[in-house]
């Protein structure tokens, strides 16, 4: 229901008609109604933007098409009802393609029929204004600075790239570890954008079978083969004037990425069984873990579409590149699990602060979050404490800390974790490395000289 008083104009020259209509809808408290008896008064106040207008067709002044007309250039949020004896199909027909929202026909049960069209817009513009509100959180979340956050010099500069892709509709590809953030940024990007009051569609093209890849990205109609009993919409067309976001792009089956290059360029899609083709507007951001130039060399990914998707670039610093940021987002992730839990608020002690910022976190800010949702959970004083963050001690890069090693230390450090995970298997440890045995053999026997 809409928080404030819905406000009805009543457009209508009878003035017994006018009074039943004023009288009918004023019987309702949250209605606020006021009449006019000719156009062009009615006109004058247009700037006071009614949500509803129940219009005479036949004014003294001017005709209710006329008035519709103005209505529809001034404000088309306004609903129109026509109330009038007119019962001219073609009128009616005319009438409805100019957006009125019903056409009443004066007659014994014209307040019934007022009261529940009135009640359908009403119950239609509550709907709405929920929309544009939950529209305006969304876009409040997505406020890339608040959002994404950190202090970095690394995000720093991911914030001036993402200013340089609100401009324009240029593509963007985000590539990253996993874990780094990538549909965040796409989303802040969309919902900071001219195509923020569209939809935001994402699609993990891993994630979809090959056989089944074409349909979800571009429909199919009905019957076009065993399943198909009914026409469905493809993302394309979902993310018709908003944004449309795949993630994962490496992954797509070279016979996709032909008819994804196609689609790019033609700005059309094909549903699948289907010849005829359908005009597309809608943002493409992908996203990758892969070096899709390495891909290209390999020959699993085509140079052409590589360089369609190219546009502009954006890299995501891994989480060990971001030093203090890691605290930051730790601090965050405490807030919101507290909170979303009903848990008194935490805060990291001194030496739990240092044992993130000495881990590598291969899992990114994904892995992150993780851990310090379960220090939360395990924890069960106000303070986090070094145990309760329970970190994959077994990743070797785990063991490389901020501390001042050399760099044959820090080898040292790297083959003894490695020896550790592979259960003392030198051989094994050599090849993980990419090093030779007898250095792994030197390394240990110098330590103990």
């Amino acid at each position: 229901m809409p928080e404030k008083p819905l406000k009805i104009f009543v457009v209508e020259d009878s003035e017994w008609y006018n009074k039943l209509l004023i009288h009918t809808l004023s019987l309702n408290p949250d209605y606020e109604v006021k009449s006019f008896f000719n156009g062009k008064d009615f006109l004058n106040s247009l700037n006071e933007s009614p949500d509803i207008v129940t219009l005479d067709y036949r004014l003294p002044d001017i005709t209710g098409l006329e008035v519709l007309k103005r209505i529809r250039q001034e404000n088309n949020e306004i609903q129109v009802i026509l109330i009038s004896e007119q019962e001219d199909i073609n009128i009616v027909v005319t009438l409805l393609k100019q957006g009125v929202y019903d056409y009443i026909t004066k007659s014994n049960d014209i307040k019934d029929r007022l009261l529940n069209t009135v009640q359908n817009i009403r119950n239609d513009i509550g709907l709405k204004r929920e929309i544009s509100s939950l529209r305006k959180e969304i876009q409040k979340k997505y406020s890339f600075r608040e959002s994404i956050l950190g202090e970095s010099p690394a995000i720093k500069g991911i914030y001036e790239l993402i200013e340089k892709a609100l401009g324009t509709n240029i593509t963007v590809i985000l590539s990253g570890e996993t874990g780094t953030g990538k549909e965040l940024v796409a989303k802040a990007i969309h919902y900071n954008s001219k195509r923020k009051d569209k939809s935001f569609v994402a699609v993990n093209v891993a994630a979809i079978p090959n056989e089944l890849i074409e349909s979800e990205l571009f429909g199919h109609e009905k019957g076009s083969f065993t399943g198909a009993t009914f026409r469905r919409i493809g993302r394309f067309e979902e993310a018709d004037g908003g944004t449309l976001f795949l993630d994962e792009i490496g992954e797509m089956h070279m016979n996709m990425q032909t008819k994804l290059l196609r689609i790019l360029q033609e700005k059309e899609i094909v549903r699948v069984g289907s010849n005829k083709p359908v005009k597309i507007d809608c943002r493409i951001i992908v996203a990758t873990n892969k070096n899709l130039k390495e891909e290209v060399k390999k020959g699993n990914f085509r140079e052409d579409l590589f360089y369609r998707l190219l546009g502009l670039p954006i890299e995501l610093p891994p989480l060990r590149d971001r030093a203090n940021d890691i605290l930051i987002l730790a601090r965050h992730f405490i807030e919101i699990f507290c909170n979303e839990n009903n848990i008194p608020p935490k805060i990291l002690s001194v030496q739990s602060q240092n044992k993130l910022l000495n881990y590598h976190f291969p899992g990114n800010i994904r892995e992150l979050k993780s851990v310090i949702e379960l220090a939360v959970t395990l924890s069960g004083k106000n303070e986090i404490e070094p145990g309760d963050l329970v970190l994959d001690q077994g990743d070797p890069l785990s063991v490389v800390t901020y501390e001042d090693l050399t760099l044959r230390e820090y080898q040292l450090k790297i083959i003894k974790a490695t020896l550790k995970k592979y259960s003392n298997d030198i051989k094994l440890v050599a090849e993980k490395l990419d090093i030779g045995v007898s250095t792994i053999y030197r390394l240990l026997k110098e330590e103990l000289e």
